[in-house]
């Protein structure tokens, strides 16, 4: 049977799918959408770029009765980044069925603008926890009547510190509802608030090595502190990425990084926490725009960024624990299409990195950095040259549509290969 007919989705939302390039279902929409339609709770333990925004909003949207006013479907996202694409997902889909009405709640809005909308009603919520309790405990959100709730990405709720938010508003929720948790790790104090709340579920689990072994190249180049900045340059104009996100572990680091690419003529811009949030979207527009092609980022304002035609992910300073820099690496090599993931690391990096390979299953390829053999030869670190030759070759491939030729023949990176695995 094709597509997501033998899901069960309906037949005018497979068509859609179709429309949107989606063909086949991933393992995580395979296990996880009959599973949902039949009621049932779901715990899922399952990377970000798998598909699993699909997995809980296509059944949520059969169920979805629009003849009725209340708020039916509630999602909870630990990010104002990832509820506005969940919203996006949520859109398309529902773009042909204007009856369907969805409100994203999250910091940085306009009040006075949500609230007009919830007067008009709202079947699905897709909030940040913050906000909606904003909202719940002025009056002007009401979850009594949701039969449906997922908590997306919850091991980064915990991360940030959002757990007795998301019971607060579990309470508000009532007892009879459906429940669906997705997170990437199943860390104690998760697997402990399922207990509380899910009393019967099914668990659900994609490997984690799956996006990391299949679909992701990944290198690891050896410098250090000192050439670490030169180096990055010299990849960057060697790999000549179509989009490439550049990964800092501090706000500070990240500012500074792109300010230093910025002043060597580099299309880039900075993505973080300090930034207002109008500023923040307006990065991720150029961005998903293609008018950056370097986004410097923090983990947490990266968290929910999911942007065709990622080619590269640069972590200029190593993830700390595997799930971080799978979470990463998975901003390249989205639902079934190939990436390169880069990883610089410096002599007192060298823990973290035993600890990922440990983590990933391998050891990964290793080369020495040119520019700290240079350092190393005495003739200093790369001064990073003349720009405009990369800046234009990009300029003219961003013009016409184009990605990078890539090894065998096929696409560039990040590009269509083929019928395309639902997001």
């Amino acid at each position: 049977m094709k597509g997501f007919l033998h899901l069960g989705i309906k037949e005018e939302t497979n068509k859609v799918l179709e429309t949107l390039g989606i063909i086949e279902p991933t393992p995580i929409q395979e296990q996880a959408i009959p599973v949902l339609r039949s009621g049932e709770n779901v715990v899922a333990q399952s990377q970000t770029g798998t598909g699993k925004t699909l997995a809980f909003v296509l059944p949520m949207l059969e169920k979805i009765d629009t003849g009725a006013s209340h708020t039916q479907g509630l999602i909870l996202a630990p990010t104002r980044e990832l509820a506005l694409q969940i919203t996006k997902e949520v859109s398309k889909l529902t773009e042909s069925e204007p009856e369907v009405k969805i409100l994203a709640v999250y910091g940085g809005q306009d009040i006075e603008k949500q609230l007009h909308k919830l007067n008009k009603g709202t079947h699905i919520i897709i909030a940040t926890p913050g906000r909606l309790l904003d909202h719940l405990r002025r009056g002007t959100i009401r979850l009594d009547k949701v039969d449906m709730l997922v908590l997306d990405e919850a091991d980064q709720m915990l991360h940030m510190g959002f757990l007795n938010e998301v019971e607060e508003i579990i309470a508000k929720t009532p007892v009879t509802r459906q429940m669906m948790l997705f997170s990437a790790t199943m860390p104690k104090e998760i697997r402990d608030l399922t207990k509380r709340y899910m009393k019967k579920s099914t668990f659900l689990k994609v490997a984690a090595t799956r996006i990391t072994v299949e679909e992701i190249d990944q290198l690891v180049v050896e410098t250090t502190d000192r050439a670490k900045q030169a180096a990055l340059r010299g990849l960057l104009d060697e790999h000549q990425p179509f989009l490439a996100i550049l990964f800092c572990r501090t706000k500070r680091r990240a500012s500074a990084l792109n300010e230093a690419l910025q002043e060597r003529g580099y299309n880039s811009d900075e993505l973080h926490g300090d930034l207002s949030q109008a500023k923040r979207e307006k990065v991720m527009k150029s961005f998903r725009d293609m008018k950056i092609q370097f986004l410097v980022a923090t983990d947490v304002a990266a968290r929910g960024l999911d942007v065709e035609g990622v080619t590269h992910v640069y972590n200029y300073d190593i993830p700390h624990d595997v799930e971080s820099y799978v979470h990463r690496i998975g901003r390249t090599g989205r639902a079934g299409n190939d990436g390169l993931a880069v990883t610089l690391v410096a002599p007192k990096d060298r823990m973290h990195l035993d600890l990922i390979e440990k983590g990933i299953g391998f050891s990964i390829r290793k080369v020495q950095s040119e520019a700290t053999a240079d350092q190393n030869h005495g003739s200093g670190p790369s001064r990073g040259g003349d720009r405009s030759k990369s800046r234009n070759s990009w300029q003219d491939r961003n013009r016409k549509g184009s990605k990078p030729k890539q090894r065998n023949g096929r696409e560039g990176r990040g590009g269509r290969q083929g019928s395309r695995r639902g997001r």
